[in-house]
């Protein structure tokens, strides 16, 4: 697209017989008639690392999921063969025989995120466990989820606890199962009757649904951390179609043995027992800032019965960031972690600060408490991340991470933004979204045919603000400049 075109483009297409002011003076106008109180950062640089546009770029801004550019990132830059299968994750599965003689059924994690026990599911399932375990005895007491390849860090630091009960909020554990989401389904009754709410039976439900002839559908929930019952409120329409929600689970080993142990049950498997977990508390080992003794070793357990193989990880890479899987950043954090230490939250974040030390990030530009973004105690500076941004480019991964990223217009969280304008197909970047925060960061091509950097952030928006909305307009000014 030349620049005649670019002109004619509804966002930038400025007329005015005198010259106009400075593009960055018009970027702070465009940017402060959207977000009315909002904080501001915003650096923009050429192919030559020429700056063209800096606004706040070495304040300290919440970035939300564009914390996962790190992680994912790093993730290249560290975990060897991306691109087979992942043998080294997979869980599996094997019986153990106690002092009593009686035999246990052990579910063991190791990172894998995409294990599934879907109906229609044909690779890395559950079932295939369950058919090893059946074909070896039809008897077993106990069946325990094992999760202690990670230590037992469900939830990093500063993340709002009302997430909890959400799917962006879900535990973290070495046994992820149906990326530990339980789904219901509420389907609507005679009008002022309560829906029927169909479940797999993982939590008990209280039914405070009221079906409305006529009106719209507003379905809530509530779950106190740590409990089983869910409390599923508000109104479903008569003749809507039935809802779906997808919600999170504390303890997603115990969720995986538990499921197990329903899967064994229909293989004509007798489970005598109840449903146990095996977690690995965390300890002075598990943070490479704390010179403490390593947790005592374990003794040697019994060969697995089999053990799956995970997809590539460079498929969940893409998952990751295409839709801002939270929970996959988070595994793969604890990944960084296991390949440097323990698999601890700690010793994945020292992994992306090693890779930031090496890219001439400066310490004071970034800190961070998670892989996903979900905690509000993580910052970055708009200059930091356009300068790591600018080393990833030049690695032998640079493309391929890249390729990760959603495309403006085309997919992943960008599949609407930047649609039906020049810079469609032509921006490539990792976005944010949490409370009073917006961001998007990564590379766009000018109207000159250029490829920039950017990194853009917005904090403390108000209710009501549209900082997401300023924030494209200025992207798309400053392309269509350049």
């Amino acid at each position: 697209m030349n620049r005649a075109m670019w002109a004619l483009a509804p966002i930038g297409m400025l007329l005015a017989a005198t010259p106009l002011p400075a593009l960055q003076t018009r970027v702070e106008q465009r940017l402060a008639a959207e977000g009315l109180g909002t904080r501001f950062g915003l650096v923009v640089v050429d192919d030559t690392g020429r700056e063209l546009i800096a606004i706040n770029p070495d304040g300290r801004f919440i970035p939300a999921s564009n914390t996962k550019i790190f992680t994912t990132a790093a993730a290249f830059a560290t975990l060897p063969d991306l691109d087979q299968p992942d043998r080294s994750g997979g869980a599996g599965v094997r019986l153990e025989r106690s002092e009593a003689g009686v035999l246990d059924v052990v579910l063991v994690g190791h990172g894998d995120a995409q294990l599934s026990s879907a109906a229609d599911c044909t690779a890395d399932c559950l079932q295939a466990l369950a058919d090893a375990a059946a074909a070896r005895t039809r008897v077993v007491r106990d069946v325990i989820g094992d999760d202690s390849w990670f230590p037992d860090e469900r939830w990093s630091s500063g993340m709002s606890w009302n997430n909890i009960p959400t799917r962006s909020g879900t535990g973290i554990s070495a046994l992820t199962l149906d990326n530990n989401e339980v789904a219901l389904s509420v389907r609507p009754a005679a009008p002022g009757q309560p829906p029927v709410i169909e479940s797999a039976g993982y939590y008990a439900i209280d039914n405070r649904v009221v079906t409305v002839g006529g009106g719209a559908t507003a379905l809530g929930y509530e779950r106190i951390p740590g409990s089983a019952l869910l409390r599923v409120t508000g109104t479903i329409g008569a003749n809507a179609a039935p809802e779906r929600l997808r919600l999170g689970i504390d303890d997603p080993a115990h969720y995986a043995a538990w499921r197990l142990r329903q899967l064994l049950g229909e293989r004509g498997v007798r489970v005598t027992g109840t449903v146990g977990v095996r977690h690995r508390p965390l300890g002075p080992g598990d943070d490479p800032r704390v010179r403490g003794a390593a947790p005592a070793p374990r003794p040697p357990s019994p060969a697995a019965l089999t053990t799956l193989s995970g997809p590539p990880l460079a498929t969940d890479l893409t998952l990751t960031a295409k839709v801002s899987q939270n929970l996959h950043a988070e595994l793969l954090l604890r990944r960084l972690g296991h390949q440097r230490g323990t698999g601890s939250v700690a010793d994945g974040l020292a992994a992306v600060r090693a890779m930031l030390s090496q890219a001439g990030v400066p310490r004071t530009a970034y800190d961070f408490a998670d892989g996903s973004g979900m905690s509000t105690y993580n910052r970055v500076a708009p200059r930091g991340t356009v300068t790591f941004l600018r080393w990833a480019a030049r690695q032998p991964w640079g493309a391929a991470w890249r390729a990760t990223l959603p495309v403006g217009g085309v997919d992943g969280t960008l599949g609407r933004r930047f649609a039906r304008t020049p810079l469609a197909g032509k921006l490539w970047a990792k976005t944010g979204s949490l409370n009073a925060t917006a961001a998007i960061s990564g590379y766009l091509v000018a109207a000159s045919g250029r490829t920039l950097t950017f990194a853009a952030y917005a904090n403390d928006v108000p209710e009501g603000a549209a900082a997401t909305r300023g924030l494209d307009a200025a992207l798309l000014m400053i392309a269509a400049e350049n």
